[in-house]
This record gives C-alpha cells, structure tokens and sequence, in this order.
C-alpha cells in the first residue's frame, strides 16, 4: 500500500486526497459535456459538481465519524483529516442528494432530469475514489489465502475495494446505456440506487473492516437495503406524476 505518495518538504501529499480529487476532476469534465443535453449550460454543470460534491464530503465524513467514533473520540484533531481516508458512501450519498436538491432549486431547474445527468457520475467517481482506498489501506477485505498483502493489517485480504472499484465502473457503464434510450425521467437515478445497493450489500460479505454485525449483516448492508427500497419508493412515485 501506498497511503503517501511523496512529500515535498513540510507538504504531504497523501493517494488517497489525489484520488479524490481526481474524482472530481474526471467527473466534473464528462458531466459538463452531457450538460448540454439536458439544456444546462457548461458553468451550471461546474456549479452542481462542486456543491454536490461538497455536500457529500461532508455528509460522508460525518457519517464516517459517526461509525468509526471510538477512534475520533480520542483523536478529535483527525475529524478534518480527509486526505487520509475514512468516508462513507450513506453519508456521502445523502450529503450529495441534498446538495443537489437545494441546488435545483434555488436555479429552478427540474430535478428529474439533473438526477439523471449526476447518477452515472456518482459511480463513476465513487468507482476512482476506491482506488484511492486502495492505496491507503482502508476498506479492506477479510483474510484469505491469495488475497493482496496489506501492512497496516499485516495479512493477505480480500482486495474488496478493487472489487468495488470494478463494479462501480460497469454501474456506470449500464447507467450510461440506459441514459442513452431515454428512460422515464429520474429512471436513471433509481437504477444507480439499485445497483449500487446490491453492489454494496454483496461486498460487505467480504469486508473485514467493521465489527458491528445483527443477524448476520453489518450496518452498510442494512443500509443497502434501505436505499434499495427507497428506490422501489421513488419508481411509484414518479410513475404518479
């Protein structure tokens, strides 16, 4: 693993920061190409990443303190320290959804149709983010026999954010192809929920890095599950209007 990529005098520069911003970069450039067909300009497309960005950053940072609290309780000063991982994709996702609500509608933009635009995105950058998590050793797998050897854990694991990383790219693949045919409005989106839901609550049977467990299921897949109704929910709804 590589959390540091190099230093630069007293500057750090950690992969895990440089993957994120990545992310954004690769997804911000694409997004404001596809802009145009949904008639939003260039500048508005540059708008909606940043907020939408920032707003699952901080939604996922919270959540992930949140989970990980025991740590962050005798290491307050670390809460910050993003470049160095620790981000969780329910917070990320609700930060990031209300980011993108409060944004259509301060532009009076309709919000299907920039739901669908931001989906395949959303993939995509979360397939380059675990990359980064990768790199720095965090979200890692359980022990098994040809896994990739990690360090910090000093065993070889299932290389779960490869694995992630993978299929949030064919998610954005699919999500490409079906905002292409021209689906009913706000589809996309819901095919992201879930997809990603399942893709999720399929790898967290070989994730080794949370403890917390009810019958069987730790609270991500709980919460796949949740997001994956929530789609269910949307479908009827926006089959009404």
């Amino acid at each position: 693993m590589h959390p540091i990529l190099f230093t630069i005098g007293p500057i750090t520069i950690y992969s895990y920061g440089v993957m994120l911003a990545t992310a954004v970069l690769v997804c911000t450039y694409f997004l404001s190409l596809d802009a145009k067909r949904y008639k939003i300009s260039q500048e508005m497309a540059y708008d909606l990443v940043f907020w939408c960005m920032l707003g699952g950053i901080i939604g996922a940072r919270i959540a992930y303190i949140f989970i990980a609290w025991d740590y962050f309780s005798q290491n307050l000063g670390e809460m910050i320290m993003i470049q160095k991982g620790g981000l969780a994709w329910q917070g990320g996702f609700i930060g990031g959804s209300l980011a993108g609500i409060l944004f259509a509608r301060r532009h009076k933009l309709a919000l299907r149709p920039l739901m669908d635009l931001s989906a395949p995105y959303i993939a995509l950058g979360q397939s380059i983010g675990r990359i980064g998590c990768f790199l720095n050793g965090c979200c890692y797998g359980k022990p098994v026999a040809w896994g990739i050897y990690f360090p910090q854990q000093n065993a070889r694991l299932y290389p779960t954010q490869l694995f992630e990383c993978v299929s949030l790219f064919i998610i954005f693949l699919i999500l490409k192809k079906a905002q292409a045919k021209g689906h009913q409005p706000g589809f996309v989106f819901i095919l992201y929920l879930w997809l990603a839901a399942i893709e999720r609550f399929v790898v967290e049977f070989y994730r080794g890095d949370h403890d917390w467990t009810f019958a069987g299921l730790s609270l991500a897949q709980y919460v796949a599950v949740v997001v994956f109704i929530t789609g269910l929910i949307l479908m009827k709804v926006f089959k009404k209007k």
